[in-house]
């Protein structure tokens, strides 16, 4: 076995803290000769931490057949400084093979007391809205503009490895740690995709606010509410999207800055009561209201309220809505999926007006990065 150490400093791009204890954090990657856990042999495995404000950086390599066994040792050896295993796509690869080389090999896996924490998981629902041409590690890099001297795939390199065994070469052997090195190196610096996620689920504070017109091909004005958002996080590139729900709602975000624009609709529209039966309809009045005032009016001018008739009608100005957001809830019939909301007149001024923001992003978004 070949053990290879190094310290190395990377740039904070992303708050540890918001992971655990910083100095708890272990970052794993592993390199094997194939895919199966049963049909195929570990020969790399390589660890990085946070220790003193620098990086640490621990490879352990079988530089002979029979030396697998060494290897893992070693890494489950220093576990237990870690409470939480770091890594790129290691809930679906790195752990479960691990797990199956110990069985296959008789060892006991200590894998299974630590956290998991799976970079890959946290940024596959967002691989659309960032428009990432894949989501391997190296595809990542590249949308965060970060370059590497390794060229090869795990893949590729397993040709190398046997190659490595054979011959003993020494610039092999440095292709192999290379590539592995990387892989950790580049870890620390993606974990600024994880910026997105932190961002798209978070809270929003208003801070600005206008009402702007436009005027269409047939001459119609129709208002826009432009809000300005600050957010604690920070993104690396700026993104834009529209609301799949709710035509014309965009949203743009930059650095900690969210921009929303959301048409709003001047007209009327009714809210319908819950428990239709509890309600009469007062036809000459259209609109609803409950049994206990109805009982007062004549009975010709009355009858049962259904789903489609139980509301009151309001005039005014409307936001669409998130069925998720509490408050009351505007329809233009019953049967329609679009609700809104009364546009405040202030919305600076509004106490719940974060909460709407917030639900109206998170509901932009697909259902995998709501429950992010």
């Amino acid at each position: 076995m070949i053990t290879a150490q190094y310290h190395f400093s990377s740039p904070e791009t992303y708050p540890l803290e918001r992971m655990g204890d910083p100095e708890k954090l272990l970052f794993f990657d592993i390199e094997t000769t194939g895919f199966s856990g049963t049909s195929s042999n570990l020969y790399l495995i390589g660890a990085a931490s946070f220790s003193g404000g620098t990086w640490n950086l621990t490879q352990w390599f079988a530089d002979r057949a029979g030396a697998e066994e060494e290897i893992l040792q070693a890494f489950f050896s220093c576990l237990d400084s870690f409470d939480t295993l770091v890594h790129f796509n290691g809930d679906t690869f790195d752990i479960p093979y691990l797990k199956k080389r110990c069985q296959a090999l008789g060892l006991p896996c200590p894998l299974g007391r630590l956290r998991s924490l799976d970079i890959y998981k946290k940024i596959k629902p967002l691989k659309k809205l960032l428009g990432l041409e894949s989501l391997k590690q190296k595809a990542i890099e590249r949308f965060l503009g970060i370059s590497r001297e390794d060229r090869y795939n795990g893949g590729q390199l397993i040709e190398v490895y046997q190659d490595y065994l054979l011959t003993r070469n020494e610039e092999l052997c440095r292709l192999l740690l290379l590539h592995n090195e990387e892989d950790l190196k580049g870890m620390p610096l993606i974990l600024s995709i994880l910026n997105y996620p932190d961002f798209l689920t978070g809270t929003f504070l208003p801070k600005q606010w206008t009402i702007r017109e436009e005027t269409d091909l047939f001459g119609r004005k129709d208002r826009i509410l432009e809000v300005a958002c600050e957010s604690s996080c920070r993104l690396p590139i700026p993104i834009a999207w529209e609301h799949p729900a709710f035509p014309g709602v965009n949203f743009s975000a930059a650095d900690s800055s969210l921009s929303v624009s959301i048409p709003i609709l001047e007209g009327e529209l009714k809210y319908f009561y819950p428990n239709y039966k509890d309600y009469y309809y007062l036809i000459y009045e259209d609109r609803a209201v409950h049994k206990s005032v109805g009982e007062y009016v004549d009975r010709d001018a009355r009858k049962k309220a259904t789903a489609a008739t139980c509301y009151i009608k309001k005039e005014g100005l409307f936001l669409p809505q998130p069925e998720t957001e509490k408050g009351p809830v505007f329809r233009s019939d019953h049967r329609s999926r679009t609700a809104y909301r009364e546009c405040p007149g202030d919305p600076l001024a509004c106490p719940d007006f974060p909460d709407y923001i917030r639900s109206l992003t998170l509901s932009s978004l697909g259902k995998a990065v709501r429950e992010l």
